[in-house]
């Protein structure tokens, strides 16, 4: 003879019902949450923290004065080729003797690579390079004769090999 549970028991079904809804929440929250911090700013890797934040200031003066002389740099990433180009206020090109490109992973210090740029006729860098997709912090130095070089640092996006 088969007992029914009455209405509004408590019964072991029940108790597996709210465990499987808990832990599925738990997991879905989890696995959401995974993805948005694999997908966001992953921080820089620096091999020694006191020494970065001591340095702070310092960089930040220089890029100060790199603002100051209103250079404007243009980077891309299109068909495999690596452009860049720093012109002045009034859009000439800017007699740099030499430009070399870091790509740098946010979070995989390993997947970090460079490439050194060749002076075109025009005055720009380039380099024909295949550019792997993701997100990448670019710093471009480029030679202009000054006592440091001019620093270009940006984030970008690298999507089906091109950036513009």
């Amino acid at each position: 003879m088969k007992t029914s549970a009455r209405s509004g028991e408590f019964t072991g079904r029940h108790m597996l019902m709210i465990m499987l809804a808990f832990f599925g929440v738990i997991i879905a929250v989890n696995l959401g949450m995974a993805r948005l911090a694999g997908s966001s700013f992953g921080g820089l890797v620096v091999k020694n923290s006191y020494v970065a934040s001591q340095e702070f200031n310092e960089k930040l003066e220089q890029s100060r004065e790199q603002l100051a002389l209103g250079w404007t740099p243009t980077f891309q990433v299109v068909k495999g080729t690596i452009r860049y180009r720093l012109t002045d206020k009034d859009g000439n090109i800017i007699a740099a003797t030499a430009a070399s490109v870091q790509f740098r992973h946010p979070s995989y210090e390993a997947a970090d690579w460079s490439v050194s740029l060749k002076r075109t006729d025009d005055g720009s860098f380039e380099a024909v390079q295949a550019a792997r997709d993701g997100t990448w912090i670019v710093q471009i130095d480029s030679d202009v004769g000054r006592a440091a070089p001019y620093r270009d640092v940006r984030r970008i996006v690298i999507r089906n090999g091109e950036f513009k």
